[in-house]
């Protein structure tokens, strides 16, 4: 079952809901799905701090508590500025000290390391720059076993040494696995696990990949799609999750999701959700044994639950609707959805709150353009494309914006996604970091 909106369609001529047909999966709520049993967990990184995209588990959420409940109209206090960092939409990772981001400069792609004041310790190259459609850095680094993990837009893979910046291996994953690049540059950040760096490099030779951490040599090459040359990689970064005795690696094709076996690269499921121009972005969001997985251009949000299958694993869909985020991504609390629609949702910039079980909306809000979102301490941290910071209830009763200031005057590109760390708010907006204090007094 491909398209739940089909199928629908198909059961309301035999006069039976699809609803229905599905155990009533439709028409549940959030509570009801919280209680079920569930076989799967999101993998955390082992490392301390904020060692990769996205979090320890990649979903946006920060265990920070005690942060201020509501800020100035200038916003937090400002701790420290770093400019210099050149043009770029990756976010910051920390680990064991220091600080690391990436930014197109001259040309190359640089990959720089800070301390916790923000001062600049080393900066080094990862090849060429993005230099088409929306130039600037993609992809954020991973830090994992003492070694630090990033790919360029073109697929090159480099391994650093955190405290220096030699580079200890590299590897251009297209050529290896005969990808080919996507329109506007790939901007998956890597997954370290187990000692295996896994990449997405969509190729004829494989559609997701392993290399070992130490040497950048391949494990595995899973499966290509079945037609590579129209269906290349997407802009998303892999999850990992432990379902059963399995551990899954979950990404975005152009137009698919694709589960693999994580030790092996057996292609476990893929679920076919195509969007208008090809730009999956979104990295998907793991619930209660489901994969939450958005795209934007009007394509829609789609909720696929995770099932075992004999030694492996399929998936169905069990609600879909009109959540169209394109990069900004989502987050999952309590049950309930935070997102924002790209504009072809009700043709604007929405955010939007859907109960998690069943799809239902429970609010939409236009006080925001669309852009990016983190979770800590019982908010939600906005950041808006256009550089306005906001802070709101994490609640599903209403859209409640407690504190909101202007970060930048952005150009409807401040998409680097904010990252909370020891009471600290880091955004970035290409050239510019800025640290701010959120500890509560």
């Amino acid at each position: 079952m491909n398209n739940v909106r089909c199928a629908n369609s198909l059961w309301s001529v035999l006069g039976i809901t699809l609803s229905a047909a599905l155990g009533g999966l439709n028409s549940g709520s959030a509570e009801a799905e919280e209680g079920r049993s569930q076989l799967g967990a999101l993998v955390a990184s082992p490392e301390p701090g904020w060692p990769q995209w996205r979090g320890p588990r990649r979903d946006g959420i920060s265990r920070e508590t005690g942060l201020l409940p509501s800020w100035p109209e200038a916003g937090p206090p400002v701790l420290w500025e770093a400019t210099g960092l050149g043009k770029g939409f990756s976010s910051p990772i920390l680990a064991e000290g220091s600080l690391y981001l990436t930014g197109d400069v001259a040309g190359e792609c640089r990959v720089f390391a800070l301390d916790l004041d923000g001062k600049p310790k080393w900066q080094t190259s990862n090849g060429e720059a993005w230099t088409t459609n929306h130039q600037g850095a993609r992809s954020s680094c991973t830090y994992a076993g003492g070694r630090l993990y990033h790919m360029n837009a073109h697929g090159r893979v480099a391994c650093f040494d955190p405290a220096t910046g030699k580079e200890l291996w590299t590897v251009n994953t297209l050529e290896r696995f005969a990808g080919e690049e996507n329109e506007w540059g790939l901007a998956e950040s890597v997954l370290v696990d187990g000692g295996r760096v896994f990449v997405t490099p969509g190729g004829k030779l494989g559609f997701m990949t392993a290399l070992d951490a130490k040497t950048g040599e391949t494990v595995w090459a899973s499966e290509p799609v079945p037609d590579p040359d129209d269906e290349r990689t997407g802009y998303a970064s892999p999850i990992l999750v432990q379902f059963d005795e399995k551990r899954l690696l979950v990404n975005l094709s152009e137009k698919s999701v694709v589960c693999v076996d994580a030790a092996t690269g057996k292609q476990l499921w893929r679920y076919l959700h195509p969007t208008k121009y090809d730009a999956s972005c979104a990295t998907p969001v793991f619930w209660n044994d489901c994969v939450f997985h958005t795209n934007p251009s009007g394509a829609g949000c789609v909720m696929l639950r995770i099932m075992p299958a004999g030694d492996g694993a399929s998936v169905k869909p069990i609600w879909e609707g009109g959540l169209d985020n394109i990069s900004g991504g989502a987050v999952i609390v309590d049950g309930f959805v935070y997102s924002a629609a790209h504009n072809n949702y009700k043709g604007r910039n929405i955010w939007m709150c859907l109960d998690a079980g069943s799809g239902d909306v429970k609010w939409e809000s236009t006080e925001l353009v669309q852009g990016s979102v983190l979770y800590a301490d019982g908010r939600l941290y906005c950041l808006a494309e256009d550089g306005v910071m906001a802070l709101v209830r994490a609640t599903p009763e209403k859209c409640d914006i407690v504190s909101r200031f202007e970060f930048v005057k952005a150009k409807r590109d401040a998409w680097a996604h904010p990252v909370i760390l020891d009471g600290r708010l880091y955004l970035r907006y290409h050239d510019v970091l800025r640290c701010y204090d959120l500890n509560a007094k």
